[in-house]
C-alpha cells in the first residue's frame, strides 16, 4: 500500500494502543486515518506482554475504561474474525500481611463502589481456586471474577483488522522520522517514504515516544526498563482455568498459558535500559537473561508454587517496557503543540488499558476534549524538566517495583529527588522537615526530630507522623504557623485586553478594584472545572493568577487555547521568580505588624485584598487569604529577597510561637473547612453547582464566560442531583481514616463516594469530602433524614454528612 499525501489523523506506532485508537476512530466515522508502523505491528513491546486483563484501577473513570476493555475483548473476535485468545478466568490478589490485606480490602470496597464484582477469600478458599499454591503465610485475598487474560499479539491484529474494515490505512514498514509543526500547530509527519499532511497526529510510539517528541520540544517523560518473566515447560494436570494470580508481597504474578505457567516479576531495584537511545531496528527483540537479578524472586515463586521446583523453564524472557515517572500513562493533547496527541507510557498495563484508551482517545481527537475525566493520566500534568534523561533513568529503577509495593497513603518516591527546591528549602530541613515531592518540588510533609525522621512508618491508620501533624494543626489554631507555598504556580497576565481575556476564561468577575482578590474557576463548555485559581488585580491591565503545582503546564495551555482571537495581551509564567510563604493563625496579624509598618488591621487590610508592603528591608506582596481556616496572610516574595524575609519573620515570631508546618497539616486543616482541592474534590466533570462553589460564579457578567450556557441549563433544572458534601466519622478516635473513593451509603443504598480525606485535629475526627447523588436533588433535608455510613476495607461505619464546614462554620476566625 502506498503512502498517502494527506490524512485527517496520522497515528505513529503500531502497537496495541495505536491499533486500538485507529479502530475506535473508524467507529466514530473518522475513516481518513493512517497508522504508520516502522517495522511490523506489535514488534516493539506489545508482542511480549503477559496479556493480563484486570479491571480495578485507581479511579472510577479509569476502572470504567478497563471494564470496557474486558467487554470489548469478549466480542472483538466475533466482529473481526480474528482470534484474540481472551478468556474471563478471573484474578486473585493475595496478602501475606495485615497491612497488605487492608490495602486489598480498601481496593475491594472501591471496586464495589465502581460496580465491580469482588469477594474476600480465606486461605482455604484461595487453595480451592488455585490448587498449585502453597498458602503458607497467606492471610487472605480477594477474587475478581470478571478479570482474565488475552493474547496481546492476536488482539492487536484484531484491532488492526477492525480498523481496516472501517476504512483506516495500516502501513507497516513506514517509519515516521519527524513530526511537522507550523505556528504552534501540527501539520503532519515526515516518513522515510515522504510527507503526510495531517490535521492531527497521535504519538503511540512506546519507548521511542520520548525522543520523537523531544525533537520538536514536546515533553513525554518515559524510560525503558527491563521486565522479566519465565515460562515453564508443560505441567501435567495443570488446570486450564486457573485465574491470574497476583502475589505482590513477593513481587510476582502468575498466569496459566497452554498448560504451562508464566511467572512474571515487578521487582524493586529494576534495570533501566536504552539510556543512550533505542535503535529503530529493534524488532521482536529480547534482552539478555539475568538470573542473578531475578533469582531471589524466582526462589520465592518456587516456594509459593512448589510444582515450579520440579518443572523445567522453557523460556527465560527479558524484554524492555516503558515506564513513566509517576507510573501513570500519558494521554491527550500535549501542552506545547495544538493537534498533537499522545497515548504512550503504559507502565506494563497497556494490554488491559487498550480498549478504554482507544475509545477515550478517539473521542478526544474527534471532539477536542476527553469524554470523561482523565486528570490522572492527562499528559499535561507532566513538567518540562521531566524530559531529562538522567532523571528518567534514575526514577525507572523504582517505578517497576512500585507497581507491586505497598501503596501507602503519603508514600514518597526515593529516587530522582531534589530537583526543584524553594529558597526556603535549607531552612525547612534545618527545622526538621520530612520532605515530600510533587511535580518535582521538594515540600515539607511534616516536621520532626532526627529520630522521628529516621523511623518514618506509613500506615492506612495513624502513620508515625500523626502526632507531629496534630501539633502543627494545634499551633496553627492557637499561635501562628508558616507554610512554604513556593511551589504554587503564578502567571502574570498583562496588556490592554488582559481583563477581557480573564473574564472570558474565569467564571468569576475579574473587573474588581486594584488590589482585590478573586477566587474563581476556569470552566469547560460543559460547565466542568478545568482549574481552580485565585486572581489578583495588580493594576488596570495587570493581573496575577495563582494555581496548583501539578497544573503548571496544563493551566497555561488551557488559558492560551481558550483565548478569543485578536486579543492584545501577554501571559508569562513567573513561578520561578516568586517565592511564597503563608503565615496562618490567630497571631499572624501580630507577627506582620512586628515586621512591617503597614496597617494589617481588619479595617486597613480586609479579607480578600492584596497589596505590596514593606517587610524588613524588602518589599513583598501580602494577600489576606486562607486555605486553613485561620486568620492569615500569603506573601509573594521576589526570590532574591526570600532568605531575608524568612530571617525577619523567624526572629520576630519567636515569642509568638511561630513554627513551620507541612503539607500533611495543610491537608488536615483544609479538610475541616471543606476547602476543595482540584484533581481530587473538583475536576472536569464537576460544575461549580455540583461542588458547592456557586458563590464564586458571576452569572450576570455581561460578556459571559466559557461554560455559562451549561450552568444556565443546570440551574434551570431547579435541583442539583449530584453534590459535594462533608463527611465526619462518628466512631471517635479509633475511627478509620478516609482517603479516596470509599463508598457512601444512605439507608443501605450506595449513593456516592469519598473523594479525599484526612484526620481533623481541631475537631478530633476522621473527615472526608465526597459526592452523593439523588434524582430528586441533594438537599439539606434529604441529607438530614437519612442514616449514613461509609464503607472502609469492606466494613461499614456511621458518619454524619452536611454541606457546611465542621470547623468555624461562620468563618469568624478568618475575618477576625
Amino acid at each position: 500500500m502506498s503512502v498517502p499525501s494527506q490524512a485527517d489523523v496520522v497515528i505513529v506506532g503500531g502497537g496495541i494502543a495505536g491499533c486500538s485508537i485507529a479502530y475506535h476512530l473508524t467507529k466514530l466515522g473518522l475513516t481518513d486515518v493512517v497508522l504508520c508502523e516502522r517495522k511490523q505491528l506489535t514488534c516493539g513491546t506489545t508482542w511480549h506482554a503477559a496479556g493480563l486483563v484486570t479491571q480495578l484501577r485507581a479511579s472510577q473513570r479509569m476502572t470504567e475504561l478497563a471494564q470496557y476493555t474486558g467487554e470489548l475483548f469478549g466480542k472483538l473476535e466475533a466482529e473481526t474474525g480474528q482470534a484474540t485468545g481472551f478468556k474471563r478466568n478471573g484474578s486473585l490478589r493475595l496478602a501475606k500481611t495485615p497491612a497488605r490485606y487492608e490495602e486489598l480490602a480498601r481496593g475491594a470496597s472501591m471496586g464495589r463502589n465502581f460496580g465491580l464484582p469482588v469477594g474476600a477469600l480465606t486461605p482455604d478458599e484461595i487453595k480451592e481456586r488455585w490448587s498449585p499454591i502453597s498458602t503458607e503465610g497467606i492471610v487472605g485475598g480477594f477474587w475478581f471474577p470478571d478479570d482474565g487474560q488475552v493474547n496481546p499479539a492476536d488482539v492487536t491484529m484484531a484491532y488492526a483488522k477492525g480498523a481496516r474494515m472501517g476504512g483506516a490505512k495500516i502501513l507497516e514498514g513506514v517509519s515516521v522520522t519527524r513530526i511537522l509543526v507550523a505556528n504552534g500547530r501540527v501539520t503532519g509527519v515526515m516518513t522515510d517514504q515522504g510527507e503526510i499532511a495531517a490535521k492531527k497526529v497521535v504519538i503511540c510510539g512506546g519507548m521511542w515516544s520520548r525522543d520523537l517528541a523531544a525533537e520538536i520540544g514536546v515533553t513525554l517523560p518515559l524510560h525503558a526498563a527491563e521486565h522479566f518473566y519465565v515460562v515453564t515447560e508443560a505441567i501435567p494436570n495443570l488446570p486450564r482455568d486457573l485465574p491470574v494470580m497476583f502475589m505482590a508481597d513477593e513481587w510476582s504474578y502468575y498466569k496459566e498459558d497452554a498448560g504451562k505457567l508464566l511467572v512474571g516479576f515487578f521487582e524493586p531495584g529494576a534495570k533501566p535500559w536504552g539510556q543512550k537511545g533505542i535503535s529503530g531496528d529493534f524488532c521482536f527483540d529480547s534482552l539478555p537473561e539475568d538470573i542473578d537479578h531475578i533469582g531471589p524472586y524466582l526462589e520465592l515463586a518456587m516456594k509459593r508454587v512448589p510444582v515450579l521446583e520440579r518443572t523445567g523453564i522453557q523460556l527465560f524472557f527479558n524484554g524492555p517496557e516503558s515506564f513513566t515517572p509517576d507510573n501513570r500513562y500519558h494521554l491527550g493533547e500535549v501542552a506545547e503543540i495544538d493537534g498533537l496527541f499522545s497515548a504512550t507510557g503504559f507502565n506494563s498495563i497497556g494490554i488491559l488499558s487498550s480498549g478504554g484508551v482507544g475509545k477515550s482517545m478517539a473521542s478526544w481527537i474527534a471532539d477536542g476534549h476527553p469524554p470523561v475525566e482523565l486528570i490522572d493520566v492527562d499528559v499535561r500534568r507532566t513538567q518540562s524538566f521531566q524530559r531529562n534523561r538522567k532523571y528518567l533513568e534514575d526514577r525507572s529503577v523504582e517505578t517497576i517495583g512500585s507497581l507491586f509495593d505497598m501503596h501507602w497513603p503519603g508514600l514518597q518516591f526515593a529516587t530522582a529527588r531534589g530537583v526543584r527546591r524553594s529558597p526556603f528549602h535549607d531552612r525547612m530541613l534545618a527545622a526538621g522537615a520530612f520532605m515530600t515531592e510533587l511535580a518535582g518540588w521538594e515540600r515539607p510533609g511534616f516536621f520532626g526530630t532526627p529520630e522521628e525522621l529516621a523511623h518514618v512508618e506509613y500506615s492506612y491508620d495513624r502513620p508515625s507522623w500523626f502526632k507531629n501533624v496534630a501539633a502543627e494543626c494545634r499551633n496553627t489554631a492557637e499561635n501562628v504557623s508558616v507554610f512554604d507555598y513556593s511551589c504554587f504556580v503564578k502567571y502574570r497576565v498583562e496588556g490592554p485586553d488582559a481583563l477581557t481575556a480573564l473574564n472570558h476564561v474565569c467564571a468569576g468577575e475579574c473587573d474588581v478594584a486594584i488590589g482585590k482578590i478573586v477566587y474563581t474557576q476556569w470552566l469547560n463548555p460543559r460547565g466542568g472545572i478545568e482549574a481552580d485559581v485565585t486572581v489578583i488585580r495588580l493594576a488596570e491591565s495587570e493581573f496575577l493568577v495563582v494555581t496548583v503545582a501539578v497544573s503548571q503546564r496544563r493551566d497555561l495551555a488551557w488559558f492560551r487555547r481558550n483565548l478569543p482571537a485578536g486579543l492584545n495581551l501577554h501571559v508569562s509564567d513567573v513561578t520561578s521568580g516568586l517565592a511564597m510563604l503563608s503565615v496562618m493563625g490567630p497571631k499572624a496579624r501580630d507577627l506582620m505588624q512586628r515586621v512591617s509598618p503597614d496597617d494589617f488591621s481588619n479595617e486597613g487590610f480586609p479579607f480578600g485584598t492584596s497589596r505590596v508592603v514593606d517587610l524588613g528591608y524588602a518589599r513583598v506582596r501580602a494577600s489576606r487569604l486562607t486555605f486553613v481556616g485561620e486568620l492569615g496572610f500569603e506573601l509573594l516574595i521576589e526570590s532574591e529577597f526570600a532568605a531575608h524575609v524568612w530571617e525577619v519573620l523567624a526572629e520576630a515570631g519567636q515569642d509568638l510561637g511561630l513554627k513551620p508546618a507541612g503539607y500533611f497539616a495543610l491537608n488536615a486543616l483544609r479538610m475541616e473547612k471543606g476547602y476543595r482541592h482540584w484533581g481530587h474534590d473538583i475536576g472536569e466533570e464537576d460544575t461549580p453547582f455540583n461542588a458547592g462553589l456557586g458563590f464564586a460564579v458571576a452569572m450576570e457578567k455581561a460578556a459571559g464566560f466559557i461554560g455559562r450556557d451549561a450552568l444556565v441549563a443546570q440551574k434551570a433544572e431547579g435541583v442539583v442531583k449530584r453534590r459535594l458534601v462533608q463527611v465526619m466519622l462518628t466512631g471517635g478516635p479509633d475511627a478509620p481514616m478516609l482517603y479516596h473513593y470509599e463508598p457512601l451509603i444512605r439507608d443501605g443504598e450506595l449513593v456516592g463516594s469519598v473523594m479525599s480525606g484526612a484526620y481533623g485535629h481541631r475537631v478530633e475526627a476522621s473527615l472526608g469530602l465526597g459526592y452523593v447523588r439523588h434524582p430528586e436533588g441533594v438537599r439539606k433535608d434529604w441529607l438530614e433524614s437519612g442514616t449514613w455510613e461509609v464503607e472502609v476495607a469492606m466494613k461499614r461505619y456511621p458518619v454524619k454528612v452536611q454541606f457546611g464546614p465542621w470547623y468555624d462554620p461562620k468563618g469568624a476566625r478568618i475575618r477576625a
